[in-house]
């Protein structure tokens, strides 16, 4: 005789329901998310999407983009607290024989102590700083006119990542924006994948999704490759059983009327948590990789190796299909003790990129990802204090590298002290703008409906620098 629930001693919400019968429940529910699931990727794959909604069947399925494009990912390269401009990317020849002189902004004018040398078949300049990199000129795109709004780092951080400046005024974040647009290639991973993210300019709101459902906001790493709150797993079939329930009670829930509408999310989640429990760990565990690969990226033990075993983590996870990467290096804030900061930061990060570069390419995947280097804003050609130079937010350089970009092209460019962008202005709604347009998305048209209005990342603005298109 079947005992109920209720019998048990657990009536819930369930009442007086067979215990056979609940587990047929749970069952056919399995079934039929697995059979959506299998259903909506075969349509993906198959280019039919018109035929179905994707989105109601799995919200994180692959999306066909706008229109045709090249890159299918992303990874950005964060260099937060603002890196010298002057010092690094911008040779500027009129700044260094102008050294100790007024300078047309006010201040005195600081030449830059580096040697700059010319580089590949572009003849672009680059620092001393850069040696590895440098190697790579011909494949960079330069962004040499871009502007921002706020001086102040966690509001043009902030800006950066999310297209607002005010933080009280929470916006879904540029890798949100994408896997809402583009949902992910890899059922079993998040879609976006923050590692070492900035935490004091901004915090979570970098990588948030805030009125866009919650399955699309970043998921954060640490520079050893630990996932915060992803516990081990003791025995998957026990723990299928115990999210089955969970999730079976979930979508009662939300079939409720009234229920709120981050049920949905709270489903999607749970399920994306199981997956990313089997293979994370696995794929995050860089030991993997042949001792050559490790020597190239500069891996390490200890601090000094952290952002090494960034770069080659962003090449596991790329690789294996998220479509978001962000990695980040810290400490480029230089109001004091710019020379030995600069030399210690590219230190850390010069060779770790190049070989990020020279790895994607190698395996065939620079054609169709998308590098984006740079900071929130650069720094003045002034000097500060004994050594330092302060924050510059109207004209300073970004770099970008991979598919769908003019290799060996610079776009626009600042003046002769490397103050103000006066050709090739970007602003930051620009910048989001052509990166979307880089991945097949319309700016215009990714918009989210909330609080009675369309929003999106470039809000009201926003022009796509279609000269750096290839």
């Amino acid at each position: 005789m079947s005992q109920t629930f209720e019998q048990a001693g657990n009536p819930g919400p369930w009442g007086r329901f067979p215990r056979r019968r609940v587990l047929q429940t749970m069952g056919g529910a399995v079934a039929y998310d697995a059979l959506t699931r299998l259903s909506a990727a075969r349509q993906a794959r198959a280019g039919e999407s018109l035929k179905v909604d994707v989105a109601k069947l799995t919200p994180l399925a692959a999306k066909p983009p706008h229109f045709s494009t090249r890159a299918k990912r992303v990874i950005f390269v964060f260099m937060e607290g603002a890196m010298s401009q002057m010092d690094t990317w911008e040779y500027k020849p009129r700044l260094q024989a102008s050294d100790g002189q007024p300078g047309p902004g006010g201040g005195k004018l600081v030449a830059s102590r580096f040697r700059f040398a010319q580089h590949g078949q572009t003849g672009t300049w680059v620092s001393e700083l850069f040696p590895h990199m440098a190697r790579h000129v011909d494949r960079f795109c330069f962004l040499r006119g871009l502007h921002t709004d706020t001086p102040a780092h966690p509001q043009a951080v902030i800006q950066l990542h999310t297209g607002t400046a005010i933080a009280s005024l929470t916006r879904p974040s540029l890798g949100a924006w994408l896997l809402y647009g583009l949902g992910t290639e890899n059922d079993d991973l998040p879609g976006y994948i923050t590692i070492n993210p900035p935490a004091n300019f901004g915090g979570t709101i970098n990588f948030g999704s805030a009125f866009l459902p919650a399955h699309y906001q970043g998921t954060r790493i640490d520079d050893t490759g630990n996932m915060p709150n992803l516990r081990p797993v003791v025995d998957r079939r026990l723990q299928r059983r115990q999210l089955d329930l969970v999730q079976e009670l979930n979508r009662g829930f939300e079939a409720r009327e009234g229920s709120p509408r981050e049920v949905g999310s709270v489903i999607e989640t749970n399920e994306l948590a199981y997956r990313m429990q089997g293979k994370v760990p696995r794929l995050l565990d860089i030991s993997q990789e042949p001792a050559p690969v490790r020597q190239a990226y500069g891996v390490k033990p200890g601090p000094d190796g952290a952002f090494a075993r960034q770069c080659l983590m962003a090449r596991r996870l790329s690789e294996a299909g998220v479509r978001i990467v962000e990695i980040c290096q810290g400490g480029w804030d230089h109001h004091n003790n710019l020379h030995k900061g600069l030399v210690r930061n590219s230190g850390l990060v010069d060779q770790p990129v190049a070989a990020l570069l020279d790895d994607l390419d190698q395996r065939g995947l620079l054609d169709e990802t998308l590098v984006l280097f740079g900071s929130e804003f650069g720094r003045q050609p002034s000097a500060q204090g004994e050594d330092g130079r302060d924050h510059n937010i109207t004209g300073y350089p970004m770099l970008l590298a991979g598919a769908g970009v003019k290799a060996g092209y610079s776009h626009g460019g600042t003046d002769e002290f490397g103050i103000r962008a006066i050709s090739g202005r970007m602003h930051t709604t620009d910048l989001h703008a052509t990166l979307l347009a880089l991945m097949g998305l319309e700016h215009t048209a990714l918009t989210y409906r909330y609080a009675g209005r369309d929003f999106r990342l470039t809000d009201v603005a926003g022009e796509v620098a279609r000269e750096i298109l290839a």
